[in-house]
């Protein structure tokens, strides 16, 4: 695990306990990757090993059943993991996901949370891939989907003057 603190988990930590903290961060966490923002999505939960995020089932999330849309909940997922793989590996480290198992469980007619978990190594490799859990529940607690997402993560290519 890092000796020091990610400064993305700085900032989350700070503005979480304000007024409307988490919406300000996860509004930054969009403008630096846009796509997430077409689901509105809400980080409210951000640690080494565990994300989490929130969405609330609209009519621009659901597919022509009513119910919200696989692939929002894929962006979800990946939102999750991919936060949470960002504060988890070293500052000298990078990473780009790599895939994604998806099985969808049931409907999911309800605003939802994906809650990623992935267990830390004691130290990171050079290279290698770095798989996280996704569980994306609906209000009840149920789960409707289970991800796998891969990341792959390596050192950071030094830069040269």
């Amino acid at each position: 695990m890092n000796e020091s603190i990610h400064p993305t988990l700085v900032l989350y930590n700070k503005l979480s306990d304000l007024p409307m903290g988490k919406i300000l961060f996860t509004r930054g966490v969009c403008f630096k990757a846009p796509y997430f923002a077409t689901i509105r999505p809400l980080i409210t939960g951000l640690r080494p090993g565990y994300g989490e995020v929130k969405i609330r089932k609209r009519r621009s999330v659901q597919n022509h059943l009513g119910t919200v849309h696989a692939i929002a909940m894929c962006n979800m997922a990946e939102l999750a993991s991919g936060t949470m793989t960002e504060i988890s590996v070293p500052a000298t480290h990078r990473w780009i996901p790599k895939g994604m198992e998806v099985e969808y469980l049931k409907k999911a007619e309800t605003d939802l949370i994906a809650v990623a978990r992935a267990e830390l190594p004691g130290q990171w490799p050079d290279s290698g891939d770095f798989s996280t859990r996704v569980e994306v529940q609906n209000i009840h607690g149920e789960v409707v989907a289970r991800m796998v997402i891969t990341m792959w993560v390596s050192v950071k290519k030094k830069q040269t003057a």
